[in-house]
């Protein structure tokens, strides 16, 4: 019950005296039944009886009725005294009085009011009437314990606007919910809905009490009748607004999904005009070289190619990434939306490049039989795999093959380069070892879609030949690209790992336990614009400048080598700090994203598996549950502990019991 505070009207009240209160915004009149010690007994004219504080009233009449009455003659009364009133109450111009009275504003009180507003003679209903007519309609007067102040025209004006405010917000929660309801009652709907109103519950349903209008939403859902705010996404995805499947951490990460015209005009341009680099001086040409590229087997945008080059005393390794920078200058159109991004962001379902397609997939790509500008670091071997020296150099390339992890593997021991650039890189990872270096051995689960939205799967051993090759070669030249930083007093974006807070092995490590163990020690990666120890690469220095197509650390790094090189002004260490401040939210947000997603996909494959069992490896225990990794797909969820007593590196064979993708929701049981 609401009751609005004022002040007795009377000095006294008795048994029989005409009361109002307020309740749930409405004046209800009542007889007093009994009263003690400051409680009152009512009965209203809706037949029932309340009791509160005799401060609670609104007003009390000097009229009696006779409580020996029956209830239902009292209720009558009270209802004839309610009619009486409203009528009177009706009859009461309260705009005409505020325009006599706004000029000179002061507080009057009931009584003078109510002459206001009636000719004598008064009764106690033309008082009550005056409180009713002034509660029903605050626009034009401050009504506050009986007494009355005329608003400045200012305050009215304000208030009309706040009345126009409330009346659009209440007639838009009435249209959302009437367009719920059509579109949860009718099978067959064209009707465009509201933007404003759309918005509103897309915003609701992503951020919850956190959306700017959650309040609005709300009403809508109430309006409407929907028992929850789950009915929401069934229905975007009944109106074809929301696909069954669709990604709304893109939408609560605010991650730009699409280029907007300027940047694909710019691209385009880009594309029809592209710079020539290929006569520039300083660029060595290196295009006889047969540089190879070896990714998956669906990679469009290739950022990186090995060469191997027999000389007298060893080997000529080529590590070649693609010069990005020679297309996209710094600051122009697309190096900022490049920015905004700070990454390409690859899910199963879905890839958002950091940089138009046109680019990546073509002019900024290495694209077999196709002339490049690259960055190319070009490291002196004696025949057992010891670097000698190297070089950095600007240079022209071209891919002459390009293969995938696959197909590599299978040359791996028959033909060369691919068996020679084994041996080397399984050198050049021992080397490392014995530097300190920590390897995290884990199965990778990839997981896609076909053309049919089929989900698929693969377990990919990342340390099978042809993964680790590539792997090894792109740490070597990342680790050198440092060094020459370094040397040259150039700031980076250099990465750096503090040595672990426990090592729990040395070397390579196959089982999953340890793995999962030494992962937890790591210490966190560091970015800075100066060089310091990767502890957990077994390098003094370390950038990441291999894939400038996806990432912009790297093209940020690319360019400070270059500038060493004689081609561009390289950025001071300011200018660096500040870049990096504003693409780590960016930055962070890939990792979120494509874990999400791949988790999304995954559960949502196991959705088709309830009652399957997998085998599980406990990796946490919690005094309620467990944390158990389903090896199977490389995917943790809770098991609850219900009278099981297992430790940490147990095997344990798990149930899908429930899986719900859209909720994240991941079920098992023990078997």
């Amino acid at each position: 019950m609401t009751l609005i505070h004022l002040p007795d009207i009377v000095p006294c009240m008795n048994i029989g005296n005409i009361v109002e209160y307020i309740d749930q915004q409405k004046i209800i009149s009542a007889v007093i039944l009994s009263q003690a010690k400051g409680k009152i007994r009512l009965l209203n004219e809706n037949s029932r009886e309340v009791s509160f504080s005799e401060k609670r009233l609104a007003h009390v009449s000097e009229t009696v009725l006779d409580t020996g009455l029956s209830k239902t003659a009292l209720v009558s009364h009270l209802k004839q005294i309610t009619e009486t009133r409203r009528k009177l109450s009706e009859s009461i111009d309260i705009k005409g009085l505020w325009e006599i009275l706004h000029d000179d504003p002061q507080e009057i009180d009931i009584s003078t009011m109510t002459l206001f507003c009636f000719d004598p003679p008064l009764n106690p209903d033309h008082e009550a009437a005056v409180i009713r007519a002034f509660f029903n309609d605050r626009l034009y007067f401050k009504f506050n314990k009986v007494i009355f102040l005329p608003f400045t025209e200012a305050q009215v004006e304000a208030k009309k606007r706040q009345i126009r405010k409330e009346e659009q917000k209440n007639a838009l929660i009435a249209r959302g919910a009437a367009w719920l309801v059509r579109l949860r009652d009718q099978d067959d709907i064209n009707e465009e809905p509201d933007p404003g109103t759309l918005q509103i519950l897309k915003d609701y349903y992503i951020f919850g009490n956190d959306a700017e209008k959650a309040a609005i939403a709300k009403s809508i859902i109430k309006k409407a009748g929907l028992n929850s705010p789950d009915r929401l996404f069934e229905l975007f995805v009944k109106a074809g607004i929301w696909d069954v499947d669709e990604n709304l951490d893109l939408v609560s990460l605010q991650i730009p999904t699409s280029f907007s015209a300027k940047v694909n005009q710019a691209a385009d341009r880009l594309c029809k005009t592209a710079p020539l680099i290929f006569d520039d001086p300083k660029r060595k040409d290196l295009t006889n070289l047969p540089l190879i590229t070896i990714d998956g087997q669906s990679t469009q945008d290739y950022d990186d190619a090995i060469s191997l080059e027999t000389t007298e005393n060893g080997y000529r390794l080529g590590i070649h990434i693609i010069d990005v920078g020679a297309c996209i200058r710094k600051g122009e159109t697309i190096d900022m939306a490049a920015r905004e991004r700070a990454s390409s962001i690859y899910m199963p379902d879905d890839k958002l490049p950091m940089i138009p397609p046109s680019l990546s997939e073509d002019l900024c790509s290495l694209k077999a039989g196709q002339l490049r500008p690259g960055v190319s670091t070009l490291v002196q071997m004696n025949r057992f795999f010891e670097v000698q020296d190297y070089q950095i150099v600007p240079s022209v390339i071209k891919v002459y093959q390009q293969m995938s992890y696959t197909e590599a593997n299978m040359l791996n021991g028959k033909n060369d380069p691919i068996t020679t650039l084994y041996k080397m890189a399984t050198v050049l990872r021992d080397k490392r070892l014995k530097a300190g270096a920590i390897q995290i051995t884990l199965p990778e689960v990839n997981i896609w879609l076909d053309e049919n939205k089929k989900i698929h799967y693969t377990k990919v051993d990342r340390e099978n030949p042809s993964r680790m090759l590539v792997s090894e070669m792109m740490i070597l030249a990342n680790s050198l690209m440092a060094e020459f930083l370094k040397n040259n007093d150039m700031p980076g974006v250099f990465r750096s790992q503090a040595q672990p807070k426990k090592r729990i092995f040395k070397g390579i490590e196959t089982q999953l336990m340890p793995n999962f163990l030494q992962r937890k020690q790591l210490s966190r990666a560091v970015i800075t614009t100066h060089a310091e120890p990767h502890a957990g690469l077994g390098v003094s220095a370390y950038v990441t400048a291999t894939s400038p197509i996806r990432r912009y650390h790297d093209l940020l790094t690319q360019r400070q080598i270059k500038a060493i090189l004689g081609i561009g002004t390289p950025y001071s260490s300011k200018e660096l700090e500040d870049i990096l401040a504003a693409i780590s939210v960016a930055v962070s947000n890939t990792g979120r994203i494509q874990a999400a997603r791949k988790r999304y996909w995954l559960i949502k494959y196991l959705e088709n598996l309830r009652g399957e069992s997998f085998e599980g490896l406990v990796l946490d225990t919690y005094r309620d549950h467990y944390n158990v990794l389903i090896k199977e797909f490389m995917l943790e969820s809770r098991l609850p502990a219900s009278g099981l007593k297992l430790n940490s590196g147990d095997k344990i064979q798990v149930t899908i019991q429930h899986a719900d993708a859209r909720r994240g929701q991941l079920t098992l049981f023990a078997v």
